[in-house]
């Protein structure tokens, strides 16, 4: 068997699997583990180089699409659900696509990740352009329907990127970022929801974490770009008034209402003592990056 399908190869350490503990095969299944981030670390460098790249097509209005059969296709939807209330983008932004839809999120159809027209049909729904980005996700690396979604975005010149868990891919070869964690042999062959699995969602968290902190949805290590829309939202959203500013609980909480619960514009108020018209100005000349709003505020004043 060649090197592109090491993660269907058999993990010879674990042949005996059926004849373990349990607590044998989780110590094993945690060892394997281990070996995860530092296949991810090798790939940081490329990792990197794709998030700057989505970033800049975001900021042209590019959306994100996350392509991916199986696991691969349900963590890229998982990821791109969860940006939403964190990160406050809009729900055609940043869209996870799986083969067989979102009946497949809560049943298995891996016979549909060989639909390849599907795909480009459903892209073509999305009215798919050169802005655009398409982030293909398959351990193997060659999975039809995640091929052909990068190579229709090939045709249109959008960004492509690709994540792999191969040496020297398939989809690595027509991608702009071929992102490859090679995780070798499952603890169970072929089971690539294990190792495969795991570092795809790192990655992915990667990609999109990274991404939303470069386009200022982050202020320090916080989240400042959250819909505030329940009790622990509110919670978090003061704690963050105080962590950033000092400013006791009961300050941070009539600065949010004042703001009409709008953090970035409380944390703005407070941060340079402008006022909410201030912050609405200052936010919008520089696409709502936080820091560079009160920086440019700020200096105005020197």
């Amino acid at each position: 068997m060649n090197k592109q399908n090491a993660t269907e190869q058999t993990n010879q350490e674990s042949v005996q699997l059926d004849e373990w503990s349990s607590l044998e095969i989780i110590q094993f299944m945690n060892q394997e583990d281990e070996k995860i981030a530092k296949t991810v670390n090798e790939a940081l460098p490329i990792i990197a180089h794709a998030v700057d790249a989505i970033a800049e097509r975001w900021k042209m209005g590019g959306r994100c699409f996350v392509v991916g059969a199986g696991t691969s296709g349900r963590l890229g939807m998982v990821d791109a659900v969860e940006l939403g209330p964190t990160f406050s983008i809009e729900q055609d932004r940043w869209i996870g696509l799986v083969a067989g839809g979102k009946e497949a999120m809560l049943q298995s159809l891996e016979e549909t990740e060989d639909d390849e027209k599907e795909i480009i049909a459903e892209l073509k729904r999305y009215s798919f352009g050169e802005s655009d980005i398409v982030i293909g996700v398959t351990a193997s690396g060659s999975t039809p329907f995640v091929l052909a979604a990068v190579q229709y975005a090939n045709e249109l010149s959008a960004l492509a990127i690709g994540i792999s868990n191969n040496k020297d891919t398939a989809l690595s070869a027509i991608c702009d970022y071929g992102i490859e964690a090679a995780t070798g042999a499952e603890v169970i062959r072929g089971s690539t929801r294990l190792k495969a699995g795991t570092s795809q969602k790192m990655i992915l968290n990667m990609l999109s974490t990274a991404t939303m902190v470069r386009l200022g949805k982050v202020y320090q290590n916080e989240m400042v770009d959250m819909k505030l829309i329940n009790k622990k939202l509110v919670k978090r959203a003061v704690q963050a008034l105080m962590n950033i500013t000092d400013i006791p609980e009961q300050a941070a909480l009539n600065a949010l209402m004042e703001n009409a619960f709008d953090l970035k514009s409380a944390l703005f108020t407070v941060l340079t003592d402008g006022t909410t018209k201030d912050a609405s100005y200052y936010l919008a000349q520089t696409n709502g990056h936080l820091k560079k709003a009160v920086q440019q505020y700020l200096k105005k004043g020197v």
